[in-house]
């Protein structure tokens, strides 16, 4: 599972007004059509056939039967996917299970998780390093420990240290993960600093600051962790490092500061504007990617002010802007929801808007993320009263994301 938007790699729902769904009034009809006003009650031979086909080379029978899934209630879907996870022949059948298991808020989830943790299919581990990240659980912490020492696949890795970041409260985590921000492949170590801040480690403040001082690619990321930190020690560090900092560094730093409360105004603006000229201007690719992804980590953390700025520049733009644009939409989309669907409830370019959502989950491969947006999307839309703004949204949402 590749990493989200960052420098080294790439409910409550608010009221929704009117404007969205006149957006989408030529097209309300067949996407009405195609999307049930509630969960299905598939035969059990076709639940069985839909599990099959998800290990299907052909995109559009593998989309189909996850949609199939999707639609099914609970109590008759969640021993066909427990069954899959544990019985299939399929591992690719076995991976995508987990991953559908998750968009149902079942107990017996956990059990599944925790199971996947020694499989040898590394897909399913990656699932269950993500799921404990987004679930912790301390009584699981000595066995993500012993992992990180065996754990040699390079796109698991990075799922354990999230969920090992997740525990961070747990006293024996605390030194191991110090311990990973100096050793291993810069890969590794950007997804150690990348998670510090993400889960507020603030303990961690100490061993960061030398490597944002180093100048080096882990310069970006460590400055955006010291900005989520919160630490207010981090004013000084990133302002020195902004006067220091290549251009191509300078926006994570402003982004960091921003993070920190610190003149964020001012420094959002640097970030838009940035932005701003490098789609107008040709050959500035490293500003381009490193100020969306500034103002994508300022949205995701609340700042839907920074989400307006991706849209406005972004709904019209073409590659080379288009692709890292959408990527960090698609970013906060998958890390702050609520603010993803005000924000898109509020655009006068709604179909523009959702498309430029679109194109980022089609490069992004957080599934597991996905399946959660996608589960906040359905049951909303199931809550929904028919014809009402907010139905309307997550209907389009549901047929333009395809699930």
């Amino acid at each position: 599972m590749a990493a989200m938007l960052s420098p080294a790699r790439p409910l409550r729902l608010l009221t929704l007004c009117c404007g969205l769904a006149l957006a989408f009034v030529g097209s309300g009809a067949s996407l009405a059509a195609q999307e049930p006003s509630a969960p299905q009650t598939p035969s059990p031979d076709q639940l069985q056939s839909a599990v099959s086909r998800l290990g299907e080379l052909d995109y559009a029978s593998r989309a189909a039967a996850s949609r199939t899934i999707r639609r099914t209630p609970a109590p008759q879907v969640v021993p066909a996917l427990l069954r899959a996870v544990e019985e299939h022949i399929d591992g690719y059948v076995r991976y995508r299970a987990l991953v559908l298991l998750t968009g149902f808020n079942d107990p017996r989830t956990k059990d599944a998780m925790v199971e996947s943790l020694v499989s040898p299919n590394d897909r399913l581990r990656a699932v269950a390093y993500s799921y404990f990240e987004r679930n912790p659980d301390p009584q699981v912490a000595p066995r993500l420990l012993g992992a990180l020492d065996t754990e040699g696949a390079e796109f698991v890795r990075p799922a354990l240290v999230r969920a090992l970041a997740a525990l961070s409260a747990v006293p024996a985590v605390r030194p191991v993960l110090i311990r990973e921000t100096t050793r291993g492949e810069d890969f590794f170590r950007s997804a150690v600093i990348e998670a510090m801040g993400d889960h507020k480690a603030q303990f961690a403040f100490d061993a960061l600051v030398p490597i944002a001082r180093l100048d080096g690619p882990l310069v970006a990321d460590t400055a955006l962790a010291i900005g989520k930190l919160g630490d207010p020690r981090g004013v000084a560090v990133l302002s020195d490092l902004l006067q220091s900092a290549s251009k191509a560094v300078q926006p994570f730093v402003a982004a960091g500061i921003c993070l920190l409360g610190v003149n964020c105004a001012s420094h959002e603006t640097f970030l838009v504007d940035t932005l701003a000229f490098a789609d107008k201007n040709l050959g500035h690719q490293e500003a381009l990617r490193a100020s969306a992804a500034g103002l994508s980590a300022l949205a995701v953390s609340g700042r839907g002010s920074s989400l307006k700025a991706l849209f406005e520049i972004g709904i019209d733009s073409r590659d080379p802007t288009r692709a890292p644009v959408s990527l960090a939409v698609a970013t906060v989309a998958l890390r702050n929801a609520p603010l993803m669907l005000d924000a898109l409830s509020k655009s006068a370019q709604g179909a523009g808007a959702i498309k430029l959502v679109a194109e980022g989950f089609d490069m992004l491969e957080e599934d597991l993320e996905k399946e959660r947006f996608f589960a906040v999307v359905r049951k909303t839309y199931w809550a929904s009263p028919e014809g009402s703004p907010q139905r309307e949204l997550m209907r389009t949402l549901i047929s333009q994301l395809d699930f």
